[in-house]
C-alpha cells in the first residue's frame, strides 16, 4: 500500500474514532435535563431540541476546524440533519410514539437514530477528507 494511501485510511479512521467520540459526548453527558424536553408535543420541542443540536454543531465545528476550515458549514449541515433526525425519532406523531424500552418498535427506532446519526458524520469525514487530499 502506498504512503499516501495508508495516511488516507489512518486519517479516515482517526475522525471516525473522534467523530463517535464527538457523537457520544453530544447525545449523552452533555445532553441535560433541559434538553430532554425536546419529546413535548406541539412547538415546546423547539428550543430545547435546538440547544442539543448546537451542541453537535460545535463539536462538529471544532473538529472541522482543525481539518479544514473552509468546510465549517458542515458544523451546520450536522446541526439541520441532527434536528430533523430527532424530532423524528421523539415526536410523539413520529417514532416518539414509541416509548417503551421492552418493545421492538423503541430499540428499532433508536438504532434508526443512530444510523442516522454515524451515516451523516461518515459523510463529514469524507468530504473532510476529499478536501484535503
Amino acid at each position: 500500500m502506498s504512503p499516501e494511501c495508508q495516511h488516507l485510511l489512518t486519517n479516515a479512521f482517526l475522525l471516525l474514532v473522534v467523530f463517535q467520540i464527538k457523537h457520544f459526548l453530544a447525545d449523552f453527558p452533555l445532553q441535560f435535563p433541559y434538553m430532554l424536553r425536546k419529546f413535548r408535543p406541539g412547538w415546546d420541542f423547539v428550543l430545547p431540541l435546538t440547544m442539543h443540536c448546537l451542541v453537535h454543531a460545535v463539536l462538529t465545528l471544532v473538529v472541522v476546524l482543525c481539518v479544514d476550515w473552509h468546510l465549517w458549514w458542515l458544523a451546520i449541515f450536522d446541526f439541520i440533519t441532527h434536528f430533523v433526525m430527532d424530532r423524528i425519532k421523539s415526536g410523539p406523531r413520529y417514532l416518539g410514539r414509541f416509548k417503551d424500552s421492552t418493545t421492538t418498535g423503541y430499540w428499532v427506532s433508536f438504532g434508526f437514530d443512530q444510523m442516522v446519526h454515524h451515516l451523516t458524520h461518515m459523510l463529514i469525514v469524507w468530504m473532510l477528507l476529499m478536501n484535503v487530499y
